[in-house]
């Protein structure tokens, strides 16, 4: 399905061929995120995503930027999570050329402008005071810090205000030249387009891009201790909460099984948190769940928002619903969430973007791509015994995790219900 090239200097080039696409994706990964910073430096890789955008060589300006891929129907973004940071690209297949000329100049030739720099700053301290003041995203901040404390995974991937202040330019530069590393970076690309054409303009465009060694991550630590219950104390007209387990890493074969036991449990309305939160008890309007998987951990965390006086009902019925997992699962809702599972992952393979990600993302993250027909295979073989075995490795009362954001102050009434 992908044709897989490596330069001299250790980039990683992807291509999948897809001959009756209109569309081009295009997506550079890199190994950049919070796990890689010091708590001092907490944002860096995500105050770093936003510069590239401001000008490089060739576009030195954002207005250029832009107007290369909106000017010809495309669209562009980024994005910053724990491990990686991506810059992709979707265009119709006769501009991606020019496409793929921006986001190498952005990556490779940024102009990091001191003056552009201070003004992002403004604005990334403004999206981090809006995410503050969304308890919906503030409850997924509060579970992560639960579930992993005083280390970088618990950290919310922005940083703080306070540490997005005092990140200079050099701090940049510096991290920089140590993460954006041909070594430490893929592309990926999809849609109609010729592989060796792909390489050869990549190769000319990054022929003086040399190696640098990279920053080490921060592994997990379940060591440091943590409350069982987080409580952000404010006046909202309904609470929001996260119920969160430690749940499998990347390198895990049990997290396909997982994920049939999360679809089961709360990824989509006929799921059972579904059905009994909001479609037989009227607790809640949205409420469900997902897995997480990174290098060396993971999580399953359920959200749910509900009226304040409903809290403690919510909690105890979500708690309920986790330990029914614990119970064989029948024949026919075990089809029901295998052929639910593979039928989201073959519709997003319609995507060129999703296809590119599949890809980079793997390949960046494990060093091999898993085929998506090995997958649904995987997937075929999943049985009973092995939702119980799974079920019984991740669901434990004592590392149960309970985060709240709403009008409520006392954690001892919750924490009587987290017994598993």
């Amino acid at each position: 399905m992908y044709q897989r090239t490596i330069l001299d200097n250790g980039l990683r080039i992807l291509t999948s061929n897809i001959s009756h696409s209109q569309s081009v994706a295009i997506l550079i990964s890199v190994g950049a995120g919070s796990r890689y910073e010091s708590p001092e430096l907490a944002g860096l890789s995500h105050f770093l995503e936003h510069l590239p955008f401001k000008g490089s060589e060739q576009w030195p300006s954002a207005r250029l930027i832009s107007e290369a891929i909106e000017g010809v129907g495309g669209i562009m973004n980024a994005s910053t999570d724990r491990e990686m940071t991506v810059f992709w690209c979707k265009v119709a297949k006769p501009h991606y050329k020019q496409a793929l000329a921006v986001l190498l100049d952005m990556i490779l030739r940024p102009i990091l402008d001191p003056e552009e720099m201070e003004k992002e700053r403004e604005v990334i301290q403004e999206e981090l005071r809006m995410t503050y003041d969304y308890p919906s995203q503030l409850v997924d901040l509060l579970i992560d810090e639960s579930l992993w404390p005083n280390q970088a995974m618990g950290r919310d991937v922005g940083g703080s205000i306070d540490t997005v202040k005092n990140i200079s330019l050099d701090d940049v530069r510096t991290y920089m030249e140590h993460q954006y590393n041909p070594h430490n970076t893929v592309i990926s690309i999809a849609g109609n387009i010729d592989h060796i054409e792909v390489v050869n303009q990549i190769n000319d465009d990054s022929y003086n891009w040399s190696h640098h060694e990279s920053l080490d991550w921060e592994r997990v630590s379940y060591t440091n201790p943590s409350p069982k219950v987080k409580i952000d104390n404010r006046s909202t007209d309904q609470t929001h909460l996260c119920v969160g387990l430690p749940g499998l890493s990347l390198e895990d074969p049990d997290r396909f099984i997982l994920s049939i036991l999360n679809c089961i449990l709360g990824d989509g309305m006929s799921s059972r948190l579904f059905q009994n939160l909001r479609e037989s008890q009227g607790l809640a309007y949205d409420v469900s769940s997902s897995t997480n998987n990174y290098k060396d951990c993971g999580s399953l965390v359920i959200y749910c928002g509900t009226e304040p006086t409903k809290v403690q009902d919510s909690v105890r019925s979500i708690v309920s619903d986790i330990n029914s997992m614990l119970e064989p699962i029948s024949t026919s809702e075990l089809s029901k969430a295998k052929e639910y599972t593979k039928g989201r992952l073959l519709l997003r393979m319609e995507d060129t973007r999703s296809i590119a990600s599949w890809a980079g993302t793997q390949e960046l993250l494990t060093n091999r791509i898993l085929d998506v027909s090995h997958v649904v295979s995987m997937i075929d073989q999943i049985n009973s015994d092995d939702l119980n075995r799974v079920a019984k490795k991740v669901i434990s009362g004592d590392k149960c995790k309970l985060a709240i954001v709403g009008p409520h102050s006392s954690a001892d009434s919750f924490e009587q219900l987290l017994n598993f």
